[in-house]
């Protein structure tokens, strides 16, 4: 039987344990999931869109400096911030997407505004932001995003022998999927990248059919990990294309695409809902976090593995 409603969001995936999360920090995500599911369900509860829903709390979770999105977002080499984000709805497949942004504060809802008001699914890098100003969407200094413990962990990077980017393999990336009352399915994924980036590159998080995907005939997914290969697989679609063509289950559909990432050399996670509001996460890391919500009271909030 459907759900009235379903809510799912997620903060990223990687080696996040009790050993590395230290208590405050725990506290504090587990708080930051919980704001994000309230900001989505008011919506959802009150019969609005899932659309509407996935990038409220997607923006609750860019305005949390512990998830590498918005302020707090993961520096560059360069030591500059650069966003990207993703949003779609599953009815029309409409979708909207940036990368390279650096004064827009909340990405996400630029994403939304170049889904409904430009004829274009992707912007990026400083035509982004000018389109974000002329739609009077607030902007901020580029330094607005940085914060004392991603300046240092970039510094810990480029002191460590090769410098390899992300070092701490915390994919922080956030994201949001969601069915409403009316069946319709939309996803949402906002992040800073990965550390030390540099040459302009681009996950997966703003590529529709990678990161970010909605279908009504199939599901909804929002992915956060290593983006290289997440591309590679195309794992949005791909999840969504099992259930359509092949009639492969939600949960099956998705453990089957995060095995095909892994095998590519690929770790991270999937937040996913179905059609009838069926609702999964899987990830291939030690940790995720990840919480849940649906018209029925149903709450959940984990991060650690075990959970």
């Amino acid at each position: 039987m459907a759900q009235d409603w379903t809510l799912l969001v997620h903060g990223g995936s990687g080696i996040i344990t009790r050993d590395t999360l230290a208590p405050d920090g725990e506290q504090r995500a587990r708080a930051a999931l919980h704001r994000a599911l309230d900001a989505g369900a008011a919506i959802l509860d009150s019969g609005g869109s899932s659309l509407d829903a996935v990038e409220a709390a997607v923006r609750v979770l860019e305005e949390d400096s512990h998830f590498n999105a918005g302020r707090g977002a993961a520096l560059g080499l360069d030591g500059v911030a650069t966003l990207d984000a993703a949003i779609m709805t599953g009815d029309t497949r409409a979708a909207g997407a940036v990368a390279g942004v650096t004064c827009t504060r909340a990405p996400v809802s630029l994403a939304r505004a170049v889904m409904d008001d430009s004829p274009h699914v992707l912007l990026a890098g400083r035509g982004a932001d000018e389109f974000a100003a002329e739609r009077g969407l607030e902007q901020v200094a580029p330094d607005w995003f940085v914060i004392p413990e991603r300046a240092a962990q970039l510094e810990a990077m480029k002191a460590a022998p090769g410098g390899v980017f992300d070092t701490d393999m915390k994919y922080g990336t956030v994201g949001a999927v969601a069915r409403d009352r009316t069946g319709h399915l939309a996803a949402a994924t906002s992040t800073g990248g990965v550390t030390g980036k540099r040459w302009g590159r681009v996950g997966d998080s703003p590529i529709v059919g990678a990161g970010t995907w909605a279908d009504d005939r199939a599901c909804a997914v929002s992915a956060t990990g290593t983006g290289e290969q997440f591309l590679r697989v195309g794992v949005g679609h791909e999840i969504a294309a099992r259930i359509r063509l092949s009639g492969e289950a939600l949960d099956a559909a998705v453990r089957d695409v995060l095995a095909e990432v892994r095998a590519l050399g690929g770790t991270g996670g999937v937040i996913a809902v179905d059609a009838d509001g069926g609702a999964v996460w899987h990830f291939t890391t030690p940790g995720m976090y990840r919480a849940r919500a649906n018209g029925d009271g149903t709450r959940q909030v984990a991060i650690f593995g075990a959970e």
